[in-house]
């Protein structure tokens, strides 16, 4: 039996098992839709390149090919190398020996095992790049993007047997058009060869916007967010899973899902953004 928040009073609610369907069907159609979308959107976006000059991912400036960016926004990206934390991925500035975690993962250990990412998120073309993907319908920069990914996180990918996006909610996904965290996973998934599945976590929950909130009140938010489906278990059951997201900030959306899905049968849980907050 799945718990889903009442609209009314916050009390929760049973749904039964016509009810879980009726959400799964709902959710899929909702997933094949916003699928079709991007499709479409990419295949626009192909034939625009055609007639217009390549231009840098970031700023736009020109660029001698079509998904790279110019000399001035790749000196601009403030990437993360070694040495980092093994557990949280954050950088160090001086190397302490291998197998080093950070005093953040010391004093507050995530659920999932290791997080990996591209670069850190701040002002400049590592924020456009997010932007632009989440907002503003650039479905294509999902591939340079997941290709980074793929290479910033090659040590979790040889380890990874099944990759899932961080979900939206479907009323969400509605909106937006599609996941970027979908498009960004179905990438990593061809480059590596590692097998993915958009459908095995869903979101359950309609959380409000995590921007602004402590630490405190953005695990209290995704409480409860995700529910991992009947397919899914058989999925993931007894297998390493890379979660995949776009941004990764206090890390409690990560947590949240990390955790369902080793209640679900994950033998263990990492996490591959293409930004965090350092």
């Amino acid at each position: 039996m799945v718990w889903l928040p009442d609209a009314g009073n916050g009390a929760a609610s049973p749904y039964d098992a016509a009810a879980q369907q009726s959400h799964a069907a709902q959710y899929a159609a909702v997933s094949r839709l916003a699928m079709l979308r991007s499709m479409a959107a990419r295949a626009a976006q192909q034939v625009i390149d055609i007639f217009y000059p390549p231009s840098c991912l970031a700023c736009r400036r020109g660029v001698s090919e079509h998904g790279v960016l110019c000399p001035a926004c790749w000196s601009a990206m403030p990437f993360i190398e070694k040495p980092y934390c093994e557990r949280l991925g954050t950088p160090f500035e001086q190397d302490l020996g291998p197998g080093i975690i950070s005093p953040e993962a010391f004093a507050n250990p995530p659920v999932y095992l290791r997080a990996r990412a591209v670069a850190r998120f701040e002002e400049g073309p590592v924020r456009e790049l997010i932007h632009r993907l989440k907002y503003g319908d650039r479905i294509e920069l999902a591939g340079p993007m997941g290709r980074w990914m793929a290479r910033a996180g090659a040590n979790l990918l040889e380890d990874a047997e099944v990759i899932i996006p961080a979900p939206l909610h479907r009323w969400r996904l509605f909106s937006r058009r599609f996941n970027q965290a979908a498009a960004l996973a179905a990438e990593i998934s061809r480059v590596s060869g590692v097998a993915w599945d958009p459908l095995a976590l869903n979101r359950v929950k309609r959380t409000k916007p995590q921007i602004g909130l402590s630490r405190a009140q953005r695990a209290d938010n995704v409480q409860g967010a995700f529910r991992v489906s009947e397919q899914g278990r058989a999925a993931i059951a007894g297998k390493r899973v890379l979660l995949v997201d776009d941004v990764l900030t206090s890390g409690a959306t990560a947590n949240a899902a990390a955790r369902i899905l080793l209640r679900a049968g994950a033998s263990q849980v990492d996490v591959l953004v293409f930004a965090r907050v350092v």
